[in-house]
């Protein structure tokens, strides 16, 4: 039976500018629990708009129009997200949902140890824990991402793209939310990397039982990685469909058009799409 972890409804935001820019339009989805939600879509289309919108991120001059956010907590209470004030959200964000951010390796700050990092998510969310459980806590999720406890004292210089992008993971995962966005968690980073870095999401997925909303614009790796596709443009979600699914059989030109542009390793020589 359906598990639902978060219902989406009719959900619109507009940057409010001369003339008005309509971001996303009437969004409405449902992500299961312990499932990968794919965003796919070209540059542009609203993908990271929406994932800031969810979790109200959102600055000026981006302004939620419409639409419901519910939360459904593994406790049994549904949380109405939009009508959570500053504080309550606050608590929210990280407990229940966390991000990593387009970028995110290089969102560190340089100036300070990865311990110290690790440790401020503690500090501000776990106030109960003492200076010893919080050491303790940094260093197991350390290890749960492969990059070694010994690292704690390191800054993040001196760690390759791939081990600042595990750590970034690791911050997300520190108070074992029930939801993770992923806003192209793998875009720099090798091809090799790439695919560690996606193994290894796959595997805490399956050890914690918590969802991702993973953005791209890379279809591919989506289909590779996720449960579910919805494909986005222009504001709205135009295709939503099982990843097997939408490769076999897409339904929108749109992602037919998508899927066409990606050049195939064998066979006889195509023409790329634009």
């Amino acid at each position: 039976m359906p598990d639902p972890l978060l219902s989406v409804h009719d959900f619109s935001i507009v940057y409010d500018v001369d003339p008005p820019v309509e971001a996303v339009k009437n969004v409405t989805l449902e992500l299961q629990r312990g499932e990968i939600l794919g965003l796919a879509g070209e540059s542009g289309c609203g993908k990271t708009t929406l994932a800031y919108g969810l979790q109200r991120l959102l600055r000026a001059p981006a302004v939620i129009t419409s639409g419901s956010v519910t939360f459904h907590d593994a406790s049994g209470v549904d949380i109405d997200v939009n009508a959570l004030d500053i504080e309550e959200m606050r608590r929210f964000r990280w407990d229940k949902i966390s991000m990593v951010f387009q970028g995110a390796m290089n969102a560190l700050n340089p100036v300070t140890t990865i311990g110290a990092q690790l440790d401020d998510v503690f500090q501000v969310h776990r106030p109960d824990l003492n200076r010893r459980e919080r050491r303790a806590a940094c260093e197991e999720l350390l290890e749960l991402v492969a990059v070694g406890r010994e690292r704690i004292r390191s800054y993040p210089h001196e760690l390759s793209g791939g081990m600042r992008q595990r750590v970034m993971i690791a911050m997300a995962l520190a108070l074992r939310p029930q939801l993770m966005v992923m806003d192209e968690p793998t875009t720099a980073l090798d091809v090799l990397v790439q695919r560690e870095i996606l193994r290894q999401i796959s595997q805490l997925r399956h050890e914690f039982g918590f969802s991702v909303i993973f953005i791209t614009h890379d279809l591919p790796l989506l289909l590779e990685i996720s449960d579910r596709i919805a494909v986005m443009r222009n504001g709205e979600i135009i295709e939503l469909a099982p990843a097997r699914e939408l490769w076999e059989q897409p339904q929108h030109e749109y992602t037919k058009t998508l899927l066409a542009s990606f050049p195939r390793l064998t066979g006889e020589r195509g023409v790329l799409v634009r």
